[in-house]
Parts: C-alpha cells; structure tokens; sequence
C-alpha cells in the first residue's frame, strides 16, 4: 500500500465541519496522489465517516485498501463510553461497517480498545474466526501494549497496530515499534501531525467548534497550549530553512523512523492531503534527524495527551 494513509475520522467532523462533499473530494484527491489506504471506525459519528466513504465507494473497493475499528461504544445522548470485545458484539459491528461502507469484506479490521474484561487471546479467536469466514483481510489492534502484541501474535499473525505517534507522542519509541519489527507488524501512526498541532497552520482554539476533540484535550488549554505553540512555530520555521513545510517534514519525520511505519494522516482537504503527501518524498538526513531533535526532543509536549475520560482506554507500558 501507500506510503502514506488518509486517516477518516475528520469526515465526522471530529476537528471542524465537514460535508459529504468535502469527504469526496479528498477521497478523489487521494486516488489522484496514489493514497490507497483509507483509515475508519465504525464510532467515528456514530457510523457517518464509513458512510460517507461508502457513497465514494458505490460498491466497487478495488481501488483502496480499507481499514475500520471496532471495540468501542457510545451513547452519544447521555455521554457514556465503554469498551466491548465479545464475539457477538464484534460480529455485529463489524456486519455494520460492512453495510455502510457497501462492501462484503473490509481489507483490515482493529479491535480499537481492549475490553480488559475479555482475554486478548480469545478475542484473536474470535478475529480468526472472521477472516476464515472471509469478512476480514488482516487484523489489527489499536493502542496496545507490546506484551499484549505478543499474546496476541502467539494465537494468530497480527498485521498492524495503530498507535498515536509523532514528534509529540513518542509512547511506541519505548517498546512497541521494536516489537512490531520483531514480529513483521505494520505500526500505522495516527496524529503524525499531532493534531495539526505540527501542521504549517497550528490550531487556534478559538476557532475549535464544541464537538472538536481538542477543545477539553490538555495539550490545547492553557497554559499548555503557549508552550506547545512555541515550540511549534520553531519546527515550523525549521522547515521553511529546508524549503518545505512543517507538515510535509512532520510526515517524512515520522517515515524515516522504521520502514514498518504507516502515518495516516487526518484530513478533509484536499490541498492538506497533498502537503502530507509530499512528506513521502523528503529525504531526512542523519544531521537533520539530530537537529528535529534537538528542536522537539522526546517529552517536550506540555500536557497529557489524553483528558481524563479518554485515558483508560489506550494500555500502558511504562
């Protein structure tokens, strides 16, 4: 596949508005630039991402590889969240996701939180048991933990996980891109671009409408968010001396971390998909890797990267 991925989850409008027009348009755009990995979940707007994917799509996936999630639930009406990886629950899910995205197999299926109630190794049956039936290509985890991974691997071959990693959430650097190598695993980054946060256009939290993801995130709020700033317009800066944007090097960055690594960044912009795009072509030197360093060294994000409700669901390792 592609070197680079189109995340989905601003199609719901997770980061700002977003029209049915607006995701075909980057969906058009990606085949243009040869993108063919298309990340979903079936909780992203409560179904409206893989539907806006399965009107692009009208029946016919060939042209993509197509990626969804399952293992989360939400009751938007009351606000409550909770994790659930039972053979039914999956199965129904993943038959969802199915219907909506207009196809009979999906290339990729992510268990996208632990159910810690449920052995990993019985979910990894449960997962086999779809892609014997041929409803799934591959499977996937989503913000595990490397010794999870290798439970996991010990049932059946894992073929990605998916975990937050850029400049600003270097977590899988102590552990799970190592094993992902180990055992021929895809780490597929999402928020390479830490939540636009090392884009050539930094947020303003002032624009951030009341369902943005950022708007309670710890990383966007004060006085957190002046320090993140500043450290970002000198990336920035850093990028413009390279003759390039800091999107694009946020992106190469991240590629020239392991062959294994796939960032998907997240859009709804065409023009935004090209500048990640472009990202691929950079070649980062060893002295340009040391010197992005020395501007965003491991640690230098000021602020959780989750609020407090959000944190029990990724598995921590250190």
């Amino acid at each position: 596949m592609s070197e680079v991925g189109l995340g989905c989850m601003s199609f719901a409008g997770f980061y700002g508005t977003a029209s049915e027009a607006d995701a075909h348009a980057t969906l058009s755009a990606a085949l243009d630039l040869g993108v063919d990995l298309l990340d979903t979940a079936n909780v992203y707007g409560l179904g409206v991402s893989e539907t806006m994917i399965g009107t692009f799509l009208k029946g016919d996936a060939s042209k993509f590889t197509i990626a969804t999630k399952a293992g989360i639930w939400r009751d938007e009406e009351h606000g409550n969240r909770g994790f659930n990886n039972s053979a039914d629950h999956l199965r129904a899910e993943l038959h969802g996701s199915l219907k909506r995205l207009g196809v009979e197999h999906v290339d990729l299926f992510y268990i996208h939180r632990r159910d810690r109630n449920i052995q990993i190794e019985d979910v990894m049956e449960t997962l086999l048991a779809l892609k014997a039936e041929g409803k799934i290509g591959g499977i996937g985890f989503s913000e595990i933990s490397p010794a999870s991974l290798r439970r996991a691997s010990a049932i059946g071959p894992v073929d990605a996980v998916q975990s937050e990693y850029s400049l600003w959430s270097r977590l899988p650097d102590l552990g799970m891109l190592k094993t992902c190598k180990d055992l021929g695993v895809a780490l597929v980054s999402y928020s390479p671009l830490a939540r636009g946060m090392l884009s050539s256009m930094p947020p303003n939290p002032a624009d951030f409408l009341d369902k943005d993801f950022r708007k309670n995130n710890p990383r966007f709020l004060e006085p957190n968010l002046g320090y993140n700033i500043a450290h970002a317009k000198t990336f920035q800066a850093y990028a413009g001396d390279h003759g390039t944007t800091a999107t694009a090097l946020a992106i190469a960055w991240g590629l020239a971390r392991g062959d294994h690594i796939i960032p998907i960044p997240g859009t709804r912009s065409p023009e935004h998909l090209t500048e990640c795009v472009a990202g691929a072509s950079l070649v980062l030197t060893d002295t340009m890797m040391a010197e992005i360093e020395d501007i965003l060294p491991a640690g230098w994000a000021h602020g959780d990267r989750y609020a407090a409700e959000h944190q029990s669901g990724p598995e921590g390792y250190c």
